[in-house]
């Protein structure tokens, strides 16, 4: 039976470049399906779950919670079926314990660590981060199984993870001081930046999770 990937639809960021990228990377990998829905049935029931989010954090969290039976078919595929799960950009920062943006609120508690704002210890550099930066690998993981400190992504973000276990920073980068690129833990597994704009890295890193089986 073939795969099925959903991007999770709860009206926070422009999905189209993603689901596009999602798509194309899927078709060159025979990975099966990928879908954009807001329907519970079906995050619940997915293969794959890919959770995106542009904006602040307390607004995406509470419109993932305001969409019916969203969270609760989210919380179902990956907890308790341990389907493979990536956050991007304000995705992966719900999966930390809480947000400090604008007033603290609650992520979903699986990677130890709060979001806090960049603060670059040189003041010429500008927040929000934006733009291209280059990783620095941390830690082996199949999702980036052949990207290589060095390899560029593209940023837009004010605020970051900070991690309290370091074996769950897979990877960062440099802005006059570190900022968390990419996080995991078990199935999970997040990127500050967006894979589906940043060109042949990006792809490469969108093939991996739809092929990763933990």
């Amino acid at each position: 039976m073939s795969q099925l990937t959903v991007l999770i639809d709860y009206d926070s960021g422009n999905l189209h470049s993603a689901e596009k990228a999602f798509q194309r990377m899927a078709s060159e990998a025979d990975a099966g399906t990928v879908v954009v829905t807001s329907d519970a049935d079906v995050v619940a029931n997915a293969d794959r779950i890919v959770l995106p989010g542009d904006g602040a954090f307390p607004a995406c969290k509470a419109a993932l919670m305001a969409k019916d039976g969203l969270y609760d078919a989210l919380i179902e595929a990956v907890e308790v079926k341990a389907r493979p799960f990536l956050g991007i950009c304000i995705g992966m920062q719900m999966m930390a314990s809480v947000g400090r943006e604008y007033t603290d609120t609650d992520g979903f508690d699986w990677i130890d660590g709060a979001v806090v704002p960049i603060t670059p210890q040189d003041p010429s550099f500008k927040v929000p981060h934006m733009g291209w930066n280059d990783l620095i690998i941390d830690a082996a993981h199949p999702v980036t199984q052949g990207i290589d400190t060095g390899d560029h992504v593209y940023f837009v973000h004010s605020y970051h993870m900070q991690v309290r276990d370091p074996a769950t920073r897979l990877a960062h980068v440099d802005y006059a001081g570190d900022i968390t690129a990419i996080v995991g833990e078990g199935t999970k597994i997040g990127m500050q930046f967006h894979p589906e704009k940043s060109q042949s890295t990006g792809l490469r890193l969108i093939s991996n999770f739809l092929q990763w089986m933990p």
